[in-house]
């Protein structure tokens, strides 16, 4: 006989993938708060909502395996309800249907309307920039476009998200200016492709012109970009990061690879030559800028000689932050056309060879900041009373911290501070206050 909960109503949403998704559960969650529900995120609940990835396999088994968890606790009598939502399920929805009945109904990622229903609320129009964030309360993501108009060939985004499609520069301000008032100091632009924004709705890219707006807002410190795509790419957007103070000096642009005829193939619209005009004109540009990449091995077709361009040319770059994934074969994708000729541990081997040479770049970069003084924020503290900080050159999660050694000295969470550095490895450095 099954005990009656006391969360009998609690909805949990559960986040799987991106920061784009971690967006998506805000809004939804902000959302139900609206209508009066209980809602939480990765806690108990009696209603469990999975927000799912469906970019590559790994994530694509994560997402599966978290559906079948919670399906097991339906089946135990742990929660009552579960549902469905994200880019796996706008992908395969209809197999989902058919292999985990047991899911009380699937949503795709522009179905939020339909899946408030299936909740018992009602989509409110306007509640413009109404989140339950759940990242750190110092910093959040701001999602400035949904969708991708980009021909990638490897690319499943736009099957899962859809066509671009720009949120307004006014509506953007307002949620910036809310997510200010909860104590916000960092903003975190994202989108599949920042550098397309607006030319949907203002018949011109007016990133520059965002960023310009944003950093109006009172008490936003720091705005970092996510996502700048490299074909196209807005110059204003560089004079906009190197005059204005609030602007991280950082640039995430992800170039996948080098080798032209890999370039052709992947539909990225740019060469060899044109991506290091790029990259020289960002450095020119922004002195002391960290450029942050990632690339994709083992993509179909590429041989010994395009690998060893790519990682050449890496050598060459020594990009501040870089990360690597080894091709994943997606369905509908117009390189799921190609043969998948380059094997597994080929791949594997190809990822580990980028990845100990981007460490020691990395070790070598970070060694350069010995003795010098930063301005960092302040993200955490840790078991041993010091604190975990990150520069303008690290976005959360994914780049360098900064271990500030602080006994008996009290630092709120998102304060600004200055340090200097007493310590570095191949990722991280050790500081004191200053």
């Amino acid at each position: 006989m099954r005990t009656k909960s006391t969360k009998r109503n609690r909805i949990n949403v559960i986040t799987l993938g991106c920061s784009k998704n971690i967006y998506d559960s805000e809004v939804l969650m902000g959302q139900l708060r609206a209508s009066g529900k209980d809602v939480v995120h990765e806690k108990d609940g009696q209603i469990v909502v999975v927000n799912t990835c469906g970019f590559i396999d790994n994530a694509k088994e994560e997402s599966v395996d978290t559906i079948l968890d919670a399906v097991r606790a339906k089946k135990n009598g742990q929660v009552d309800q579960v549902f469905v939502t994200g880019c796996l399920s706008e992908r395969y929805k209809e197999d989902l249907e058919k292999e985990i009945p047991d899911v009380d109904d699937y949503f795709g990622t522009r179905d939020l309307p339909l899946l408030l229903k299936a909740l018992g609320a009602d989509y409110q129009r306007e509640l413009i920039g109404e989140r339950l964030t759940t990242t750190p309360q110092h910093f959040a993501y701001l999602k400035i476009s949904e969708g991708c108009d980009r021909p990638c060939s490897f690319c499943a985004i736009p099957l899962m998200r859809g066509s671009h499609k720009s949120t307004s520069i006014e509506d953007l301000v307002i949620e910036a200016e809310k997510l200010s008032q909860k104590g916000v100091v960092e903003l975190i632009l994202i989108a599949q492709d920042l550098t397309y924004y607006g030319l949907d709705i203002y018949g011109k890219r007016r990133l520059a012109d965002l960023i310009t707006a944003l950093s109006n807002v009172e008490g936003i410190t720091w705005i970092r970009l996510h996502y700048l795509f490299p074909t196209g790419f807005p110059n204003d957007v560089l004079d906009v990061i190197r005059e204005n103070p609030k602007v991280c000096n950082y640039i995430d642009i992800p170039l996948q690879h080098i080798s032209d005829s890999v370039l052709k193939s992947m539909r990225r619209g740019t060469t060899m030559s044109k991506t290091n005009l790029l990259l020289n004109n960002m450095r020119e540009n922004i002195p002391g800028v960290a450029i942050r990449t990632t690339i994709i091995v083992g993509y179909p077709g590429e041989t010994d000689e395009d690998f060893n361009i790519l990682l050449d040319w890496v050598k060459v770059q020594k990009f501040e932050r870089l990360g690597v994934f080894a091709y994943s074969h997606e369905e509908n994708t117009h390189a799921y056309k190609l043969e998948d000729d380059v094997p597994q541990k080929v791949k594997q081997s190809r990822l580990n060879q980028v990845m100990e040479t981007q460490m020691n770049i990395s070790a070598e970069r970070n060694e350069t900041f010995l003795d010098q003084r930063i301005k960092c924020i302040v993200d955490r503290e840790d078991a041993n009373g010091n604190y975990i900080c990150r520069s303008e050159h690290d976005s959360p999660d994914v780049d360098n911290e900064i271990h500030l050694k602080s006994p008996g000295i009290h630092l709120k969470q998102g304060s600004f501070v200055e340090v200097k550095i007493i310590g570095a490895s191949e990722y991280d450095l050790d500081a004191v206050l200053v």
